[in-house]
């Protein structure tokens, strides 16, 4: 075991096996660190990098959550204004429910699990929360299923080359959607394209 994750230190203890051993290696599975990366190319200079592709998916994800905050946070101001404007004119406020008894507040944190999840593992009450929030919230229909693409393509495991052009498909449809996280995840996925490929 290694301590620490400081490249120079990592590859000194690497470079105690015999290079010859180490030009043995033919791949090595890492994360999206350019520091592991810096490890690998030279300490088994013929192996080739591959990322791990629960870490392009988890980012993914990550953006995902991002765009379900914003909505929540939308909800919660609606939610302030219809409480004030309750106020102003003497009436109890009475909190809009959807369908399956959520408040827009509630929907939107229950929806948590179930946009990190495949659509296969929904539970009925999941597939149920899912309809209202897509319904009521095309952007994150949108994202989910850009989500559930990407994990198609890493479940197919096509060619390089087949690959290398159902990603590109992929990000232009990103790019054409604009939203701010998702252009992070398009760089980051770009900066790492070749390695992502090798999945």
């Amino acid at each position: 075991m290694i301590r620490g994750t400081k490249s120079e230190d990592v590859i000194k203890v690497l470079e105690m096996i015999h290079v010859s051993k180490r030009k043995t290696v033919k791949e090595v599975t890492l994360d999206l660190s350019p520091t592991m990366m810096r490890i690998v190319r030279t300490s088994f200079p013929n192996a080739t990098m591959t990322n791990d592709r629960f870490d392009v998916q988890k980012l993914f994800y990550e953006a995902i959550d991002e765009l379900r905050i914003t909505y929540r946070w939308m909800a919660r101001d609606l939610e302030n204004d219809e409480i004030q404007r309750g106020r102003e004119q003497g009436i109890e406020y009475v909190p809009f429910r959807y369908t399956n008894g959520d408040t827009r507040k509630q929907l939107l944190a229950r929806a948590k699990h179930l946009l990190i999840k495949h659509f296969s593992k929904w539970t009925e009450s999941q597939r149920i929360r899912a309809e209202i929030i897509f319904e009521h919230y095309p952007e994150l229909k949108s994202v989910y299923d850009l989500a559930i693409e990407l994990t198609n393509m890493y479940n197919k495991h096509y060619e390089k080359d087949v690959a290398r052009g159902k990603l590109a498909l992929w990000y232009n449809k990103i790019e054409k959607f604009g939203y701010g996280c998702l252009r992070t995840v398009t760089n980051t996925t770009q900066n790492y394209y070749e390695t992502i490929l090798n999945c």
